[in-house]
């Protein structure tokens, strides 16, 4: 089978799942809003206070109910409500900046895991597995040096988010006011402005990954000439036509 026909075919397999399943064709692009709004309302509730903590949080809970909600599953309607109004209940208390607190260290800290665990014997590195299947994806052989690149950038990975990370959880620990130690009534060995905490958690964090994915892609077009796709736009794309069942199988 051609590369031509294979991406075809993955098309149609895409459309007729649509097809079977149109709330499913809407999960992500919702989810990718959410979660590209959530780090500027974050960064507001920290900075501003007020009515944003509620805000940030709802958009967090709508993000992690997506899928249910679009296929109107009655259980994650009514777990939706109990949570809006416990949000509503906890508008103006101390609760809600210290929940904000945990997404930026849940979120890298899962990731420099899901990075690191698949360094261990036994397992395929994650970026080698995505290189693979985007070389396959086109009938390419992937160059001599490829695997052992993308071993390394897989820890790279891994390490940069356990930075992140790290960094993270001193500041929640160390945020003046509202941070853990601030809210159990102790003094922290170095008093960080909330401020502070916001611009790295909510922002910075994602500033530094996207360099990052950034400088590697410009380093690795130079490295590994010959590959399957010509700019980061058509990268995406094929990364996007691996499918829904390939990045399940990441998971596992």
């Amino acid at each position: 089978m051609s590369s031509r026909n294979a991406v075809a075919e993955m098309a149609g397999d895409r459309a007729g799942a649509a097809g079977r399943d149109p709330a499913g064709a809407v999960v992500v692009p919702a989810q990718l809003l959410l979660g590209v709004a959530y780090p500027f309302l974050a960064h507001l509730a920290g900075t501003r206070g007020g009515a944003w903590p509620a805000l940030a949080l709802a958009d967090l809970v709508v993000l992690l109910l997506a899928g249910p909600l679009l296929r109107r599953r009655w259980w994650a309607l009514g777990l939706l409500a109990v949570l809006l109004a416990a949000l509503a209940w906890g508008m103006g208390t101390p609760w809600l900046d210290l929940l904000l607190l945990a997404p930026p260290v849940l979120f890298t800290g899962w990731l420099a895991w899901f990075f690191a665990r698949s360094l261990l014997p036994g397992r395929t590195p994650l970026v080698e597995r995505i290189v693979t299947a985007l070389y396959a994806q086109s009938g390419w052989t992937l160059p001599a040096g490829l695997p052992d690149y993308a071993r390394r950038l897989t820890a790279a990975w891994a390490l940069l988010l356990g930075f992140l990370a790290v960094a993270n959880t001193l500041l929640a620990l160390c945020a003046v006011p509202g941070g853990v130690l601030h809210s159990l009534g102790r003094t922290p060995w170095i008093a960080v402005p909330h401020s502070a905490w916001s611009w790295f958690a909510n922002l910075l964090n994602y500033g530094l990954v996207a360099g990052f994915m950034v400088g590697e892609f410009q380093y690795r077009k130079r490295r590994f000439p010959q590959r399957p796709y010509r700019n980061g736009a058509e990268f995406a794309r094929r990364m996007a036509a691996l499918g829904p069942a390939f990045w399940r199988g990441l998971l596992r």
